[in-house]
């Protein structure tokens, strides 16, 4: 059966078509994005009215009831936007076809932009992303597990000079724990803390009561016994013993450790949240095509608020 990223299906929009479509149709592609509802006509975002003046110089609406002028962007996180939307439109698209995640390095060098903005453009996208796993809650068959990401501590040449790097007294601080909890066949939620059993609390508070958790023998998920249905794997034995496994959350650690080792080479730990949400979208959405991932990063960019996080970052202005 041949994989879902090599067939057709997967492939429904490239760079050439987003190039080829000009400025003008990319504008109203970011309009249908904005106002669904509508069908790209522009809604205040003040009073709500339906009814603007379009003032085309500008490409800006003014509000026949309250009079406020706006734009497609106004009050979303491509707020202040310097970029064309033709290559706003080309940066989700790049963005969404990297299958374990594009390097801002790359993103400039497509887009011939600084480092800088496609830093802080490929993070605003990840945050619109994890505006997916707000207030979600796992359900059926869950599945809970930790790794160990960021950080690093760079072994001695001689055998006798070298430290058990897992002990707290040999790190340096920066080495995180992501906890993952994940459906079977359906969403993933992910919470990045010092320490699984603090993660998986976290994680546990967003599992419905009724569902039946998987996890490894590890001290900490005794404490699931008490809340769900639980099934424990001992993995010095088998990967899944036909009643218990934690394969799917394994999977997703797979794609992250990817992005980690082989795109993005180092994750400082303020940043492994971002990441975490983004791998968890991506293993999410794995299955859906590169055109329709498009259109819900940009919706989901376009329904969020102006970024408190990134506005202003390099002039260190952000909250």
């Amino acid at each position: 059966m041949q994989h879902f990223l090599l067939s057709a299906a997967a492939r429904s929009l490239s760079l050439k078509k987003v190039f080829q479509m000009g400025e003008d149709v990319a504008y109203q592609t970011f309009c249908q994005m904005r106002w669904p509802e509508t069908e790209g006509e522009a809604v205040c975002p003040r009073c709500g009215c339906t009814e603007s003046y379009s003032i085309a110089t500008r490409r800006k609406f003014k509000c026949v009831g309250c009079y406020h002028q706006f734009s497609v962007t106004s009050g979303t996180i491509f707020a202040s936007r310097k970029l064309s939307f033709t290559d706003l439109l080309a940066a989700i698209v790049i963005f969404v076809n990297g299958a374990k995640g594009v390097s801002a390095l790359q993103v400039s060098r497509d887009l011939c932009v600084q480092y800088k903005t496609a830093f802080v453009l490929s993070h605003k996208l990840r945050e619109a992303m994890a505006l997916e796993d707000a207030g979600q809650v796992l359900e059926g068959e869950v599945e809970v597990d930790g790794a160990y990401f960021g950080g690093h501590v760079r072994p001695a040449n001689a055998k006798e000079d070298r430290v058990d790097r897992r002990l707290a007294m040999h790190q340096t601080g920066k080495r995180q724990v992501v906890v993952v909890g994940r459906e079977r066949g359906g969403e993933s939620l992910t919470v990045v803390a010092k320490s699984e059993a603090k993660g998986g609390e976290i994680v546990a508070a967003s599992i419905h009561h009724m569902a039946t958790v998987h996890a490894d023998e590890a001290s900490h998920w005794d404490d699931l016994h008490a809340k769900f249905d639980t099934r424990r794997i001992n993995h010095h034995r088998a990967y899944s013993d036909g009643l218990a496994c934690t394969n799917q959350a394994e999977s997703y650690f797979s794609r992250l450790r990817r992005m980690e080792v082989g795109t993005h080479h180092h994750i400082a730990g303020p940043y492994l949240a971002s990441y975490a949400a983004e791998a968890s979208w991506r293993e999410d959405n794995r299955r859906v095509c590169n055109g329709n991932q498009t259109a819900m990063v940009g919706m989901a960019a376009l329904a969020s608020g102006v970024s408190r996080r990134w506005a202003g970052y390099w002039q260190r202005n952000a909250a």
